[in-house]
């Protein structure tokens, strides 16, 4: 008996709350609103009738039956409408608040936030929504001015480098002042900061590419192993002339997917482990088939990485100090990161200082043929 009655208290609650929820509701509101006006038109028309009547402003003659409604529904006009302008004012107050954000929002101000706290739902709603589309259009604006610096800082560094050497081999054709071992180490300075701005280009045109995409065209049918193998290959010349140790274990596992892409996702990884690998270090790359996802792990033995940048290194142009000792732009796991979105995959990853990181990344079975 005792579960009866707290099960129908528990309805009775919940259908409390339905009700209250539904008398919060606009259409609910500007509803009791108008009975307002009209019930509080009507009261102050009565009682002033009946008070000038007393005060012998009126007389009987127009309480006739013909004149009294007619002065009546003139009175209640009259006062309805000046119910109405004092009622409207409070009512419609946060749609003007919210248009006046609307305008700021315009002039570009995106911290501007409005007070969710109403009595009406879908004002709150309302009000909720606009301050969570000002919280998304300050976070884009945000991360559109940190993309144009970083964007401007990685070709302006490599453009000053090529102008300040070039102009430094111009002055020497005149003068003869430099040395041969300068000459070719000015000619390779501006080499390697011109294949830095190639790739940089090339990167930047292949993420734009793939945020652009949304539909993954191309698919074939394709050894997932014999993809990660031929991307070592591809890499060999890296990892050979450092001394690395690729360690492999890869089960046979057949993929659908557009192989270009993930052969480049691949390729930044794997490209990535080695980079970060001391010379003489190891990488291992193992691919395992589960039940319900194909699972690739590639860990280096690097000097790993802190909380703070495992929370960024998907972020466009992001490079931690240690990744500043190396070459590279902070695009290649922006990119990784829509391939894998554009894969349905998921990517993990764990780092600990002094002791490598390790990329997880797990393809959904549904992709597999």
């Amino acid at each position: 008996m005792k579960k009866h009655y707290e099960k129908e208290l528990a309805a009775s609650l919940e259908r409390g709350k339905k009700t209250y929820k539904s008398l919060r509701s606009l259409q609910t509101a500007f509803t009791l609103l108008v009975l307002i006006i009209f019930v509080s038109a009507g009261l102050i028309t009565a009682g002033m009738f009946e008070l000038l009547y007393r005060m012998g402003f009126i007389p009987s003659a127009a309480l006739t039956p013909v004149i009294l409604p007619i002065l009546t529904i003139l009175a209640c006009m009259l006062i309805g409408t000046l119910l109405s302008l004092l009622f409207s004012r409070a009512f419609f107050n946060p749609l003007r608040r919210l248009i006046k954000a609307n305008e700021e929002i315009k002039r570009g101000n995106f911290r501007i936030r409005m007070d969710e706290r109403t009595h009406i739902g879908e004002m709150t709603k309302l009000m909720q929504s606009f301050n969570s589309m000002a919280d998304e259009l300050e976070a884009t604006e945000l991360f559109r001015n940190d993309f144009i610096n970083s964007f401007s800082h990685e070709f302006k560094t490599p453009i000053v480098s090529i102008r300040g050497f070039a102009r430094q081999l111009q002055k020497d054709n005149e003068r003869r002042l430099l040395t041969d071992e300068q000459r070719r180490e000015y000619t390779d300075i501006i080499a390697y900061e011109s294949d830095r701005l190639a790739r940089l280009s090339s990167n930047i045109l292949l993420l734009t590419k793939f945020e652009n995409q949304q539909i993954v065209t191309d698919k074939t049918e394709f050894y997932l192993d014999e993809q990660l193998r031929r991307i070592v290959l591809l890499l060999e010349k890296e990892w050979s002339a450092r001394g690395i140790e690729l360690e492999l274990e890869l089960d046979e596992v057949k993929y659908s997917f557009n192989e270009e892409m993930l052969s480049q996702m691949w390729l930044n990884l794997i490209g990535n482990a080695i980079k970060f690998s001391p010379d003489g270090g190891k990488v291992r790359i193992r691919c395992k088939r589960r039940e319900q996802y194909i699972e690739v792990d590639i860990t280096d033995c690097g000097e790993g990485m802190d909380e703070a940048t495992l929370h960024r290194i998907f972020d466009k142009f992001y490079q931690s100090d240690t990744s500043r000792k190396s070459d590279g732009n902070g695009l290649g796991l922006a990119i990784v990161k829509r391939i894998a979105e554009l894969a349905g995959a998921e990517i993990t990853v764990k780092s600990e200082i002094g002791k490598g990181s390790t990329f997880r990344v797990r393809l959904p079975v549904g992709k597999q043929m």
